[in-house]
């Protein structure tokens, strides 16, 4: 039977993929793979009326195209899950194999129904889980940071830090602080943007990065730390009350007691509200915000306001330039008056960074709300601390008696008067010269307060600040705590790890917290509780960088943060760990001590070969870490294409070796594969071990492994490699090959042999990869040496010897080695401002859209635009295009033009259909009926590169796919630098290699572009989780 042409009225469009298979709550739905007419029902030649609509036949394919459920992890609640079909089910023969998929293979397929639908029904009508409260990023990180960052500095010691450092240090002072936690942000949210974050906030982010032993440590760190701040805000709350109350003349019993039992009452109230739970906990915050943001405009109002005589005794001039001139340089005074002293005691005011990083459980898409919040939080609070300090260093003298009978009198000299206020009327020389002025900002904590239009909103600022801060800071430290208690990575802690509530709340934790924050209330001291927690901070923004960097220059296909203005070198900076030293060295020193051993030292390899230790000691090193990745298993996140390249002698094809070794570089594992089709003898050996093929591929600059074996055929050489290349887990598990091009005119065993090569890779469960170059890849032929060097001919030529000038062999066995030609390629040059179109018509689980992802990493693809092609409906083309954007958005992949093709199931042109006749008709089996009729079947069995009638009626949907999609690629791709289309995959058994081989070949061919035919293993590669 032929194939038919456009007039016989076949159309695609009745092809088209099926759905994969749907469940509900874990049971397979009608439309999905069914187990039983899936093996009844395929290739019996029936017509798909006689199955049944919902049994798979030979006309159709199971093939499925992308879709979002094949990369999630989780069900939605109301809605049918769909599975990727495994590769056993695309490409085995179910009436030839009988044996049950490999346990490693997907199997949705066993998922089958046949359940109590009874049960069913019940289910889907239960009412959805309720859902946790949920923030955005203004609400759950932008004024959640910006409140811990406001804390209790801003008001009571801030004004006191711009009298120390002058106005100039203490710009410096914000400043350096603000770049500290401005490059820790952009680090926290390139953490964040590469993949889902769930609850755990900074252990989470570390411990996803570098591992759980570092993300383990410096989690508790993070964890006491918070738990610290929690004391130190709310010393500075009780002590803005306890001086109120001093002011009434209410004392209950001295100063300081008199802040522990306040602190100690208030962390009380703070901590019935944080286990009420989030709702409550961020409506407070939300009010507390309010309080500070009107305390700020109340205090800008007051110092343009003129001041009173008694806000003059107290300092206070409102803005004047000499003020501002004798506040600008440092002024140091006491034991504490050095840069890096008031550094210690600024630097926790801008360390409540990571209080929206903190609860990522409780956001609704931390991805985009930590990054965004977090750096906007930064920016406005650095803006207020500069402002402030400048306001209140321009308005207000550093001494001041407060004492209205001070004021200079017409009969006193002026040359007996000290200071500033000399000029304005005042004289504060007696107490500056006792150092007893109890006013000025040098000595009074309640400055802001002086200067405000109505100074009890400014003690409600303080009160919004301080409780903010520790309310915050009392809610991070039991969500980072309980998420490493969950990870059960030290021995006792697990108790601390139960939540309770829709919201999962670590009361707990939450107890633990409030026990830790009344301990150092009781040291009732601010400045000496700030230093303290400053060190742990820094120590855990220095870790955060170092996780940050660490996964950058690890250069893992699986990072793809979402920010576009990180630096990994800025992430390097070590500022940070030197001024922990310069604060507080024997609290750096306990803070070091914890997480100082779990970090290791490198290695540096030496330019020239002496024999010497370091060289033996990084084999011992190479074989350990090989040795120790088998204790590891695989995660989707660090999946590496680690390509077995089949390239014969590399020199024979240069273009298939640059373009693996573009996407390989420093990044995975590249292997040359040679089969030398020979008997055992001497030479044959000698060719396939030789080291010039190594040393061509140092000369050209490529980083790869060299594998040569000698095999009495090509099949069973591959079948070698392909189950012996590596070690442990650095082993291929992608297939590269060229396109055999003379498929035709040789003989039908080859071409037999070819596919035979595939099938054998998917048994493997290896990644497949066919490249195809229009002027071919085989170099080793005189001939082609003026064209570009490609790939001609296929595995077929990777045989026995390279161009004639490489090797010279003598009875003697000696070698002479010349140097191998360097031809160049295509793949060498810069492609400039081209397109890589990518045609994702299947779900092969997502190398067809992360190699080219990973050419666009490198300089000479960097300018190139890539396009994705889909298939879809007509009809819902704009609602399929958005589909498939927000699945690429979420790999983070960087593609934004997606284009869906309707009409990829349109009928071919006839003549194209008649020129694949053409090509096939000479593997044919002549089905002539005078000849007996079981002569057929056994020659066919003899022969399976023949293809009957049968086989072409089976197959004439996807033939005519094929046919078709080649006319798409001529139409939209032929200015291109690179074509990457999902590979076909033809059943065994039922679709003969050579039938395959046309397939692949129309596909592919008469295109200007080279053309990359790719198949994954269905299993996936990309993820947008961050576990």
């Amino acid at each position: 039977m032929e194939l038919p042409v456009v007039g016989d009225g076949v159309h695609l469009a009745s092809y088209g993929p099926r759905a994969p298979l749907s469940v509900v709550n874990g049971k397979a739905t009608a439309g999905g793979l069914d187990g039983s007419g899936y093996y009844q029902c395929y290739g019996d030649g029936s017509s798909v009326a006689s199955c049944g609509s919902d049994a798979p036949t030979g006309y159709e394919t199971v093939d499925a195209p992308p879709h979002y459920d094949f990369y999630a992890n989780t069900e939605v609640w109301g809605r049918r899950r769909r599975f990727r079909p495994s590769l056993y089910q695309l490409y085995a023969d179910p009436e030839q194999d009988d044996s049950k998929p490999p346990l490693y293979e997907e199997t949705p397929g066993k998922q089958t129904g046949g359940g109590d639908s009874s049960e069913e029904d019940e289910e889907e009508h239960k009412e959805p889980p309720p859902e946790p409260t949920r923030f955005g990023w203004v609400q759950g990180v932008m004024i959640r940071c910006m409140l811990n960052i406001w804390g209790v500095i801003l008001f009571l010691r801030l004004p006191w830090i711009t009298a120390q450092a002058g106005i100039g240090l203490t710009w410096v002072i914000i400043l350096l602080s603000s770049f500290i936690t401005g490059i820790t942000g952009l680090s926290t949210s390139a953490i964040a943007t590469n993949g889902k974050v769930k609850g755990g906030g900074t252990y989470f982010l570390i411990s996803r990065s570098l591992g759980p032993e570092l993300g383990g440590s410096i989690g508790l760190i993070f964890a006491f730390a918070n738990a610290v701040a929690v004391a130190m805000h709310t010393v500075g709350f009780a002590e803005t009350v306890t001086d109120l109350m001093r002011e009434s003349g209410a004392v209950m019993v001295d100063p300081i007691n008199d802040i522990r039992i306040v602190g100690v009452i208030t962390v009380t109230c703070l901590l019935g509200i944080s286990m009420a739970g989030m709702a409550w906990e961020s409506k407070a915050q939300i009010l507390f915000f309010l309080v500070i943001m009107v305390s700020f405009v109340n205090y800008i109002v007051g110092t343009i306001i003129p001041p009173s005589p008694q806000k003059q005794a107290k300092g206070f001039f409102s803005y004047k330039a000499d003020i501002f001139a004798a506040n600008f340089v440092p002024g140091w005074r006491g034991t504490e008056g050095s840069f890096f002293g008031m550094f210690s005691i600024f630097f926790p005011s801008a360390t409540g960074i990571l209080a929206g990083a903190n609860i990522s459980g409780d956001l609704r898409d931390p991805t985009v709300a930590i990054p965004r919040g977090t750096l906007m939080a930064i920016f406005w609070t650095t803006i207020s601390y500069l402002i402030i300090s400048a306001t209140i260093g321009a308005c207000v003298v550093r001494d001041a008696s407060g004492v209205l009978n001070d004021t200079m009198s017409s009969s006193s000299s002026s040359d007996d008067c000290v200071g500033l206020a000399c000029r304005y009327g005042w004289d504060f020389s007696e107490c500056m010269k006792n150092n007893t002025c109890p006013h000025g900002i040098m000595n009074y904590y309640q400055s802001m307060s002086l200067v405000s239009a109505f100074a009890p909103l400014i003690s409600a600022g303080i009160f919004g600040a301080t409780l903010s801060s520790a309310l915050a800071c009392l809610v991070s430290a039991p969500k980072v705590f309980q998420c490493l208690c969950k990870d059960k990575l030290y021995p006792f802690i697990g108790f601390f790890g139960k939540g309770y509530g829709k919201n999962d709340e670590p009361l707990r934790g939450y107890l633990l917290t409030y026990v830790i924050a009344v301990c150092f209330i009781l040291i009732a001291e601010l400045n000496t509780i700030a230093p303290i927690i400053s060190n742990f901070f820094l120590c855990s923004y220095a870790l955060i960088n170092f996780s940050c960097f660490h996964a950058s220059v690890t250069n893992s296909p699986g990072r793809k943060p979402s920010v576009w203005f990180y630096s990994k070198w800025l992430c390097v900076c070590v500022c940070w760990l030197v001024i922990m030293f310069l604060l507080t060295w024997w609290v750096a020193l306990i803070a070091f001590g914890v997480v100082f051993f779990l970090l290791g030292s490198c290695s540096t390899r030496p330019a020239v070969n002496w024999g010497s230790s370091v060289q033996a000691s990084s084999y011992s090193i190479a074989l350990n870490q090989c040795v120790g990745l088998n204790q590891v298993e695989d995660h989707v996140k660090n999946y590496r294409p680690q390509c077995l390249v089949l390239t014969g002698p590399p020199c024979s094809r240069p273009a298939l070796v640059d373009l693996v070794g573009c996407f390989t570089k420093r990044l995975s594992l590249m292997m040359c594969g040679h089969v030398v089709t020979a008997g055992p003898s001497p030479t044959a050996t000698q060719e396939a071990v030789s080291e010039r093929h190594v040393t061509w591929l140092n000369q050209r600059k490529v980083r790869s492994f060299y594998r040569g074996v000698v095999a009495a055929e090509l099949r069973s050489g591959v079948n070698m490699l392909l189950q012996g290349a590596g070690l442990g887990r650095i082993k291929p598990n992608v297939l590269l090959m060229g396109f055999k091009k003379d498929w035709r005119c040789d003989s039908p065993q080859a071409a037999h042999q070819y596919i035979g090569i595939l099938q054998d890779a998917f048994d493997l469960h290896y990644g497949v990869c066919v490249l195809r170059v229009k002027e071919g890849l085989d170099a080793s032929h005189p001939s082609q040496l003026h064209v570009n060097p490609g790939f001609d001919g296929g595995p077929e030529s990777i045989n026995t010897v390279c161009a004639p000038a490489c090797v010279q062999t003598s009875v003697t066995s000696s070698v002479s080695i010349d140097p191998d030609p360097q031809p160049s390629s295509v793949f060498q040059i810069k492609q400039g401002k081209k397109t890589i179109d990518i045609y994702w018509l299947s779900d092969d689980g997502g190398l067809t859209l992360l190699l080219p992802y990973l050419l666009t990493r490198r300089k000479r693809w960097a300018g190139c635009k890539v396009r994705v092609f889909v298939g879809g409906d007509t009809d819902k083309k704009e609602e399929q295009k958005e589909e498939v954007l927000a699945l690429i958005k979420k790999f983070r992949l960087g593609f934004h033009d997606v284009e869906v093709l309707p009409d990829i199931y349109q009928p071919p042109q006839p003549g194209n259909v008649v020129q694949f006749e053409d090509s096939v008709n000479r593997f044919r089996l002549d089905t002539n009926p005078k000849q007996d009729s079981d002569s057929g079947p056994q020659q066919q069995q003899e022969e399976p590169w023949m293809i009957t009638e049968q086989d072409l009626e089976r197959n004439k949907a996807k033939s005519l796919r094929q046919i078709r999609l080649n006319e798409v690629l001529q139409v939209h791709s032929r200015e291109a630098a690179l074509i990457v289309i999902t590979m076909p995959v033809g059943r065994r058994g039922v679709c003969p290699s050579t039938l395959f081989l046309a397939w692949l070949d129309v596909l592919s061919r008469d295109l200007r572009p080279p053309v990359l035919l790719v198949r994954g293993n269905q299993e996936n590669v990309l993820t947008f989780y961050c576990q």
